[in-house]
């Protein structure tokens, strides 16, 4: 059609395609602040809501406590280490000092040293049980630290096993709410889409036809991209369903459309010449004209052959000759491209010979057609 429009008429539909196109953005960046705000109108799920608190509380306090007396422990059980080396390493120097005292009283045999070698032995002991006595005190603080972990594994586990059922729950209650929030989606977009195919049908030619199709575009983004992506799945199954279902009713609609056109198309080609080149509407016939295929019947037809006037397919009128100079134009023109005088088409001869002869004295002239 763009061949057939004015320039100016070309700049002018293109600002209102843009025009279109801002309104949709528009009204696409509303419906997306609406649709992102839609999940709101659920409350927030935490597993806590669905878990059994009765039975939970008293297990997550022994974690806690667990945790604190494994935590005391362990910084008890460091500082007592560090006793237990400090113990050990004076033990060691105390045997080593002991071994080599031995050795010289063996050496000397001097009885007199018996008393000394007594004190040292006494002292060696209690060297020893002092270490005997760090070591106890380790020992217990490494079990308080096995007995507070292996609680707290015992309440975790305990606590994990009510998680579990809490969290199929809260699956469950998700799933429902994604459901919700779904529905909330169609209820919003389906009226929109029905108001975009009534508009399609009934407005798309009319005077606001840049709204009509701005609204059209943001119905067609709500539906295919902020709906069908949330459409539940089911294992695919509710998809393909929904799938096949547009798939039918669209070219259920298309094959209709198809049928019905190809039945006007045959209805035309029953009737006159002119009739059909009265119908067809000037920009329809150039744009098809435009593109090499009759303007009735949209096939293809060599429109350079000079020798071609009539379409040899449904025989409708492609060229005629200006009533005024003669000049073969196209049957849709206006105007002749040759004289510029209205496009009449030209009489013919046994047509006006027959008019001539019918012409009586005193009658109104009958002008040519």
């Amino acid at each position: 059609m763009s061949k057939s429009l004015r320039l100016s008429e070309k700049w002018f539909r293109r600002g209102l395609w843009l025009v279109a196109l801002v309104f949709a953005s528009f009204l696409i960046g509303l419906g997306g602040t609406v649709v992102g705000d839609l999940p709101r109108v659920e409350r927030a799920l935490e597993l806590d809501d669905f878990i059994d608190r009765a039975a939970a509380a008293p297990l997550r306090e022994t974690i806690k406590a667990a945790e604190k007396t494994e935590l005391a422990a362990s910084r008890e059980l460091e500082q007592i280490s560090l006793q237990l080396s400090a113990a050990q390493q004076a033990s060691a120097n105390a045997r080593e000092t002991f071994g080599n005292w031995i050795a010289t009283r063996r050496a000397t045999a001097q009885p007199d040293q018996d008393t000394e070698l007594i004190a040292r032995t006494k002292a060696l002991d209690a060297l020893k049980n002092k270490e005997d006595a760090v070591q106890r005190k380790v020992d217990a603080q490494h079990q308080i630290v096995i007995d507070a972990r292996q609680g707290e594994q015992r309440a975790r586990e305990s606590l994990a096993v009510l998680e579990r059922a809490a969290q199929d729950k809260l699956d469950a209650e998700y799933r429902r709410v994604e459901l919700r929030v779904f529905g909330y989606r169609l209820a919003l977009t389906l009226p929109l889409l029905a108001v975009a195919g009534w508009l399609f049908v009934k407005k798309r030619k009319g005077t606001y036809w840049p709204f009509v199709w701005g609204f059209i575009f943001f119905a067609l983004f709500a539906f295919f991209v902020e709906l069908v992506p949330y459409m539940p799945s089911y294992g695919g199954y509710v998809r393909y369903v929904v799938g096949i279902l547009v798939t039918v009713l669209v070219g259920r609609y298309a094959i209709v459309a198809l049928n019905r056109y190809l039945a006007r198309q045959k209805l035309a080609e029953q009737q006159p010449d002119q009739v059909r080149r009265e119908e067809l509407s000037y920009d329809t016939a150039l744009t098809r004209l435009g593109k090499n295929v009759c303007p009735g019947c949209e096939r293809p037809v060599d429109l350079k052959n000079n020798e071609i006037d009539f379409c040899p397919h449904c025989g409708i009128g492609l060229f005629d000759h200006c009533g005024q100079c003669e000049t073969r134009k196209s049957a849709f023109s206006k105007f002749c491209h040759a004289c510029g005088s209205s496009a009449l088409p030209r009489v013919p001869l046994a047509s006006a010979a027959s008019s001539a002869d019918s012409f009586t004295p005193g009658a109104p002239a009958q002008p040519a057609v």
